[in-house]
C-alpha cells in the first residue's frame, strides 16, 4: 500500500539514498558507467535536501506500508520539477504516476500554469505519458563527462 504525503525531515537520508540507488540501478539501463558515476555523484546530501525543503518548494513523498519513501518529487515555485526519483523496486508499478498526479494537483492549487523538467532517457517516456512535450535534447558535461537529458514541459492552462 502506497501513500502520497508531504516530506518530513526524517525522510532526508532515505531520499538521498533513493536518488543514488535510482541513478545507479535504473539510470544504468540508458547511460554508460562513467555517466552514471558522474550523475550519482550529484546525489543531494540529507542536509542539502533539508535546506532545499525550506525554500518554498513542494516536496511530495510516496511511502510504503512502513512509511518509508519509495519515490519523491520536488516542485519549485516557478513550476520546475527539480527532482523526481523512484526506487528501482518501485519503478513501473504506477507509484511514480500517482506521485506525479499529486504533484500536478498541488501545482494547479498553487495557480501554476506550466510545469517543466529535465528528463533522463528513462524518464522521458514517463513525462510524455503525463502530457509533457520534449522541447530540446540537452547535451552537457558533469565533472567532464558528456551526458544528455531532455527539456520537457507541460501547459496547465485551462
Amino acid at each position: 500500500m502506497t501513500r502520497i504525503r508531504s516530506y518530513v525531515a526524517a525522510d532526508a537520508p532515505h531520499l538521498s539514498a533513493l536518488y543514488r540507488r535510482s541513478v545507479l540501478e535504473v539510470g544504468s539501463r540508458d547511460y554508460g558507467p562513467a555517466q552514471i558515476q558522474a550523475w550519482a555523484a550529484l546525489a543531494p546530501s540529507p542536509e542539502r535536501l533539508q535546506i532545499q525543503s525550506e525554500d518554498g518548494r513542494i516536496r511530495l513523498v510516496a511511502s510504503d506500508a512502513l512509511d518509508l519513501p519509495v519515490a519523491f518529487a520536488d516542485l519549485e515555485p516557478d513550476g520546475h520539477i527539480d527532482l523526481f526519483y523512484c526506487a528501482p523496486e518501485a519503478a513501473g508499478t504506477g507509484i511514480a504516476a500517482a506521485l506525479y498526479e499529486a504533484l500536478e494537483s498541488s501545482a494547479r492549487q498553487q495557480g501554476m500554469t506550466r510545469l517543466y523538467a529535465e528528463a533522463s532517457e528513462r524518464a522521458r517516456p514517463f513525462f510524455l505519458k503525463q502530457g509533457f512535450a520534449v522541447i530540446a535534447k540537452r547535451e552537457f558535461e558533469v565533472t567532464g563527462v558528456p551526458i544528455h537529458n531532455y527539456a520537457v514541459e507541460k501547459s496547465l492552462a485551462l
